[in-house]
């Protein structure tokens, strides 16, 4: 058990500081800090820049930490919350990733609230710290957690579809 959760642990959050990486930078195909602002504006959302460095370090640190099994639950709840956000911008086309859905988020999602209730296994930061087994209640709240608060970002952050022609004037805004 504890050589499949470092296995999971490890490629899932390797794979979710990958894409925090690309938010930020060129590394790893990814557009630099610009690139990933544009993408955010592209996607309807407020902040450009800081959308998109608060993104990317959410994911790289979340990331990582999964990886590490340090902090699990809390590094799990993180990047749910991301991860949701991710998966609200692709819901309008559907679940299926080849129609660019949002099944690959919901995935990852779900691997951060199985490695946030299972633990991080014997072979983790957290197992070394002695920190392990965390609490029932700390566990039920970052599954509770993380993805609201890619939700509430979803809410605060993303701008209402402008009526054509005022589309220029509210990025200018941003």
């Amino acid at each position: 058990m504890d050589a499949g959760l470092l296995i999971l642990r490890l490629v899932a959050g390797l794979l979710v500081a990958g894409h925090g990486v690309q938010k930020v930078s060129f590394r790893l195909g990814g557009s630099g800090w610009a690139g990933g602002t544009e993408e955010f504006r592209r996607d309807g959302f407020r902040g450009g820049r800081l959308t998109a460095l608060a993104a990317g370090a959410g994911q790289i640190g979340s990331g990582l930490f999964l990886a590490a099994g340090l902090l699990t639950p809390l590094a799990a709840m993180a990047a749910m919350g991301v991860l949701t956000v991710a998966a609200t911008v692709k819901w309008p086309k559907g679940l299926w990733v080849q129609n660019d859905g949002y099944e690959y988020p919901l995935v990852l999602v779900v691997v951060a609230a199985t490695l946030a209730l299972a633990g991080p296994g014997r072979w983790s930061a957290d197992h070394a710290l002695g920190v392990t087994p965390w609490p029932v209640w700390v566990c039920a709240a970052a599954l509770v957690l993380g993805p609201v608060s890619g939700l509430l970002t979803r809410v605060v952050l993303h701008r209402p579809t402008a009526p054509e022609g005022t589309h220029r004037h509210a990025q200018a805004a941003d």
